[in-house]
């Protein structure tokens, strides 16, 4: 097999862009395979083919011993939006701003997705039925030659190509949000293996059973879209991949940076005709090569003879512009619909290293959806009765900025290395390459989000920053700084409210909000703060006077924001004022004002679901201020 060991290799030339599989060395088809995906939503690598004793996955099971079973498959982002932007752009969702959970800005004018190389090859694209690409909707009109719950391979011209997603949404997080009847579950609660995260109550234990019962239920549904392949005639000619579009459902996994969140199932099996596609010798091989979603778009190019664009940032590994195997996967993690965090992860064949980007929030932060699972609440409930072990108690806790994990001997990643010295040269090492990644992609997240609507003016974030010289670096350099909570960096940190990019005063606001009393010497700068041209900037800088006792001057601050035309402004305002907890009359007539001039009281508005959580922990009924849910 010939492969590449760098970077793939752009073909520019317009005679080459035709170039098809007849270019491959003596015995490869000269025909292009059909391509069926199947995806399912929300659901781990916890299947009987990956070591899963408890689960119930016969179709999946007998898929990964005709295939080839991707021990090291990550999600880029551990929710669906940001995910499966990344798959149809073939670039990390934090390169083009498209980050945010649920968020739908522009894309890159550089930005092809990769359904138009496949119909340009001459493939029928089909979609069936999920899209959520994160993207302005007006961009994402006509990517396939059929999407909706009709689309189908069998609707091809004779004798075409096809390229067909088929998604289920069996094992999706909703599902679980009604109980099942204890008669009801095929798994048997009392013998579901609990994480140690996780205390053990009746509502985890269901939730736990219930999960399994669904990815049973999709691995039937596997099964049926596997039978239709054979009876259409095309199994031998078509090469199947199998993936979730990022972990679990069960609260610390959807949503979160660990093995649990973004490790998914990934297996493909390939028929003996493509056989020079193998990634290895024989069916029913384990591939242990680091792959994640970017790589995705790479690689179909790559298989069906199609150059892969410079702009892509993944790697191929299936194909004639296959890769060496990379050093690292990738992931990022930022607002989940009503709440803000913002953290970077690195995967290597055993360690996972996080950084988190704002360290003062805890990890359980309330979201409206994730709390309609009865697991969550049960945790939070029996942590509050102090029932939980340090352990379960984390949680609820603020984070480090650092994380650093042992994964094959601390699999569901409760033992934090970050302080170890015996760890130091992998924690150095492990920083230095999320460093250099967000610096190369142009990570457009340490730039905040409200800021970034009104700098971007409509244009994709990808093509702002490389069009207007943004110093992103710099900014890059002043977010790690500003976010390890050391006191000896103050002098610094200061400095950076002086910069003239707004981006770098925000993370100096945040420095000083981390350092706590310690920063008390810069009260003065952060009142100064609160008037920045920056919302963002003089929201943090609000919280950090709150913590200092500066509880008038901080509420000021938090008030000017929630009168901003920008949602996304008074979204973190909202948070801001959850976390510091003011129940004042003028945070509650702000904050009531704020919902009555909305225009409409609408689930999908995150400052309204923000605000709505804030009503009933004032114990004020959101009925009488226009929700009806």
């Amino acid at each position: 097999m010939y492969t590449i060991k760098s970077k793939p290799v752009v073909i520019a030339s317009s005679a080459l862009l035709g170039i098809s599989l007849a270019g491959c060395s003596s015995g490869e088809s000269n025909d292009l395979p059909n391509i069926l995906w199947i995806t399912s939503e929300d659901n781990s690598a916890l299947l009987g083919c990956y070591g899963d004793k408890f689960a119930t996955t016969p179709f999946l099971d007998k898929l990964a011993e005709e295939g080839f079973l991707y021990t090291h498959a990550y999600a880029n982002a551990p929710v669906s939006a940001p995910a499966r932007n990344t798959i149809i752009t073939g670039m990390y969702a934090n390169s083009g701003g498209n980050q945010h959970m649920r968020s739908y800005y522009s894309k890159a004018d550089v930005v092809n997705f990769y359904p138009f190389y496949l119909r340009e090859k001459g493939y029928y694209t089909t979609n069936n039925v999920k899209e959520d690409y994160n993207i302005d909707p007006a961009q994402t009109e006509d990517i396939w030659d059929e999407s909706s719950r009709d689309a189908h391979y069998r609707n091809r011209r004779p004798g075409q190509p096809f390229f067909a997603v088929f998604n289920t949404t069996i094992s999706h997080e909703s599902s679980i949000h009604t109980p099942r009847a204890p008669e009801e579950l095929k798994h048997d609660p009392d013998k579901v293996p609990l994480p140690p995260y996780h205390p053990d109550t009746p509502e985890i234990r269901h939730d736990w059973a219930y999960y399994y019962d669904r990815v049973q239920e999709m691995d039937a549904w596997v099964g049926q879209i596997l039978k239709e392949l054979e009876e259409s005639g095309e199994a031998e000619n078509t090469i199947v991949f199998y993936y979730a579009d990022h972990g679990g459902i069960i609260a610390r996994s959807k949503r979160y940076l660990y093995e649990t969140g973004t490790h998914v199932p990934f297996i493909v099996r390939i028929p003996e005709k493509y056989r020079h596609l193998w990634p290895a010798k024989e069916p029913g091989s384990h591939v242990d090569r680091l792959i994640s979603f970017v790589d995705l778009a790479p690689t179909l190019l790559s298989i069906t003879g199609t150059p892969v664009p410079s702009y892509m940032q993944g790697n191929a590994f299936l194909g004639r512009q296959k890769t060496g195997d990379p050093e690292y996967a990738f992931m990022f993690r930022d607002r989940m619909d009503e709440r803000y965090d913002m953290s970077r992860a690195v995967r290597d064949k055993k360690y996972r290293y996080i950084r988190n980007y704002m360290p003062y929030r805890i990890y359980g932060q309330p979201l409206e959806y994730l709390w309609r699972a009865p697991s969550i609440r049960s945790w939070e409930e029996t942590c509050q009765d102090g029932k939980c072990d340090e352990i379960q108690n984390k949680f609820w806790n603020t984070k480090p900025a650092e994380e650093l994990y042992d994964t094959r001997n601390d699999p569901w990643e409760v033992n934090n290395l970050a302080s170890d010295p015996a760890y130091r040269d992998i924690l150095e090492r492990m920083r230095e390459a999320c460093q250099n990644w967000m610096v190369e992609i142009g990570d457009a997240g340490v730039i905040p989000e409200a800021d970034l609507i009104e700098r971007t003016g409509g244009i994709s974030a990808y093509d702002y920053l490389r069009k207007n010289n943004v110093d992103h670096e710099t900014i890059v350099s002043a977010a790690m700084e500003s976010t390890t909570g050391n006191p000896e960096n103050i002098r610094q940190i200061r400095s950076f409210l002086e910069s003239d990019e707004s981006a770098v005063r925000y993370w100096g606001a945040t420095g000083l909000l981390m350092l706590g009393e310690h920063s008390r010497s810069a009260v003065p700068d952060l009142i100064n703060a609160l008037e920045d041209p920056s919302h963002n900037v003089a929201i943090v800088a609000s919280e950090a006077l709150y913590m200092l006792g500066e509880i008038e001057a901080g509420r000021r601050g938090l008030v000017r924001a929630l009168g901003s035309g920008n949602p996304f402004t008074r979204t973190h305002a909202l948070n801001t004022i959850d976390c510091v907890d003011d129940n004042s009359g003028e945070i509650r007539e702000a904050v009531i004002n704020m919902i009555r001039d909305a225009t409409e009281i609408d689930r999908q508005q995150y400052d309204i679901r923000a605000a709505r959580i804030l009503l009933l922990k004032w114990n004020l009924d959101p009925g009488n201020y226009g929700f009806d849910w």
